[in-house]
């Protein structure tokens, strides 16, 4: 009996001190857990849904350029009682090409033609029933991209003049007519903005009696 009281007394010991044990492991386990579960809750946040902003195009107004035309030509009056045809004579604009001492001759029919200057100040030919039809010297120079121009060559006489004619976006513009006579090579341009073949039928008319005379010979540009 004693002995029973004896081991029923010990074993309540140990159990007893292996009881209070238990609840600190549990409470650590549960300690620890708890803020584990937190800790990972807040490195792995829930994804969230994003929008990107993308801005709508906005309408440019489109800018068309207009073409502002120079004042037509100022022209002189009628000569009274003139002539039927009055000379234009002038320095040839290619002189290198040109023998030294002479100077370009066209004739011009002043009912329809005036001698007048072109808007750079240099002797023009004006059209006095054509707006814009003029006729002036040039020489050759470069071209805008957007300007083409057709080659032809026209004979009379013995003339030789190498035509061309000049077109912008599609639409022609002038025409040069550079040549000689084989003691002069200089060149004309023609310009226009309306009547395009009756202002180039006019002026052809002109060009085609260039001929070369002596610069002494050669009547003074008013």
């Amino acid at each position: 009996m004693f002995r029973r009281i004896l081991f029923i007394l010990i074993l309540s010991s140990v159990i007893s001190s292996c009881g209070g044990a238990a609840p600190t492991i549990t409470e650590e386990f549960i300690v620890i857990g708890s803020p584990t579960q937190s800790f990972l809750a807040e490195v792995t946040p829930t994804p969230e849904s994003t929008q990107t902003f993308i801005p709508e195009p906005t309408s440019t107004p489109t800018v068309v350029p207009t073409e502002t035309s120079l004042p037509p030509l100022e022209l002189p009056t009628e000569i009274p009682n003139a002539p039927s045809l009055l000379p234009w004579d002038g320095t040839p604009t290619y002189l290198g090409d040109s023998q030294p001492g002479f100077s370009f001759r066209v004739l011009y029919d002043p009912d329809i033609w005036a001698l007048t200057e072109d808007q750079f100040g240099y002797p023009a030919l004006g059209h006095r029933g054509i707006p814009y039809c003029v006729i002036s010297v040039t020489s050759g120079r470069g071209l805008p991209a957007n300007v083409s121009v057709e080659q032809d060559i026209l004979y009379t006489g013995k003339l030789t003049f190498y035509v061309g004619t000049a077109f912008e976006n599609g639409v022609r513009k002038f025409v040069t007519y550079t040549g000689g006579d084989g003691t002069i090579v200089t060149a004309f341009e023609v310009s226009f903005q309306e009547q395009a073949d009756e202002c180039l039928a006019d002026a052809a008319t002109v060009i085609t009696t260039l001929r070369s005379v002596p610069a002494s010979q050669a009547t003074p540009t008013p």
